[in-house]
């Protein structure tokens, strides 16, 4: 008969692993570093490349906007800045993720709180097919259907804010300008933002919302108060990744923008450039030592693009934390 002095015997709990268990950790486990040593040696093979031209121009290299490559026979002829391209990407890729984000968002709460459950599988499909298709066929569409129509609208907005120098045009032709590039990649990066924003607002505490609806709130009320605050932190890492692609973006700039070594802060003007389309366009015909040239520019773009991506990552991971 047990009495209350009686203590249970501490039992050990263990597990054996299965051989299919260790199998797939082992098959996980070298993908994670096969991905790392993947990016590791794309990293070593462009800064191998191109480290002759950072030594060469060093930080005039990031600072000038020169680009020509001389005397194919005399490489000290060659002056190379990618200064002109690094801001054309920034400001191609702020345009198209100061467009997306509302958009996305829009498009996550509905998704997420409006539609009905055989709607939002469908508009969920919609979304994962969006972001498979390919940047040309972006591209061709954005060249072909996009910019007849974008050109109507940047003459709109260069009437109403000519005045202010962002929209002000020093020759009044608005095509191939980067606007357009900057709504192409708006409407290439909305999957991207929606499904990360969506992912986030759907992991708003439930007991939360239900409170809202508790104290008379109405649907919108509740969102506004509960589910945007609580995933703030997910809409800007979901617009950080779409910031990330849109840098690296190739093909669609290429197709819908002037290449123009100039620094342009005139989004409404047709010059302009990125550092992707700068490597697209001079790969093909670039002598040995501007080729080299092209691969400090894209170790450039890299490490830019693995910082974007790695600082969007974090901002996730801390609003998954906060749940």
């Amino acid at each position: 008969m047990s009495t209350e002095t009686d203590v249970p015997e501490i039992r050990l709990i263990s597990g054996v692993r299965k051989r299919t268990d260790m199998l797939f950790r082992g098959a996980m486990t070298v993908g994670a570093l096969a991905s790392l040593v993947i990016l590791a040696l794309i990293a070593g093979f462009l800064l191998f490349r191109g480290f002759q031209i950072f030594a060469d121009f060093g930080l005039g290299f990031l600072t000038s906007s020169t680009w020509d490559s001389g005397d194919v026979n005399d490489p000290t002829t060659a002056r190379f800045g990618i200064a002109a391209m690094l801001v054309g990407s920034v400001l191609i890729a702020t345009i198209a993720v100061v467009v997306a984000v509302p958009f996305a968002m829009s498009a996550a709460l509905f998704i997420e709180y409006y539609a009905p459950r055989a709607v939002r599988t469908v508009l969920t499909s919609v979304l994962d097919l969006i972001a498979a298709v390919p940047s040309v066929i972006w591209g061709i569409w954005g060249y072909s259907v996009l910019m007849p129509d974008a050109e109507g609208w940047a003459k709109t907005l260069h009437s109403w804010l000519g005045w202010f120098p962002l929209f002000d045009v020093p020759a009044p032709i608005f095509g191939r300008s980067p606007f357009i590039a900057g709504l192409l990649l708006a409407m290439m990066i909305l999957p991207i933002v929606t499904s990360v924003a969506r992912e986030v607002y759907g992991q708003a505490p439930r007991d939360h919302v239900d409170a809202a609806y508790a104290l008379g709130g109405t649907r919108w009320g509740a969102l506004r108060t509960v589910v945007i605050p609580f995933g703030r932190s997910g809409l800007v890492g979901g617009a950080m990744l779409g910031l990330g692609r849109a840098l690296g973006e190739t093909v669609a700039v290429f197709l819908v923008l002037n290449l123009v070594f100039d620094v342009n802060f005139k989004i409404l003007a047709s010059a302009g450039g990125n550092v992707a389309s700068l490597i697209a366009s001079r790969f093909g015909e670039a002598s040995p030592y501007e080729l080299k040239g092209l691969m400090a520019a894209g170790l450039v773009l890299f490490l830019v693009t693995l910082l974007v991506n790695a600082a969007a990552t974090a901002v996730v991971k801390r609003a998954k934390v906060a749940v």
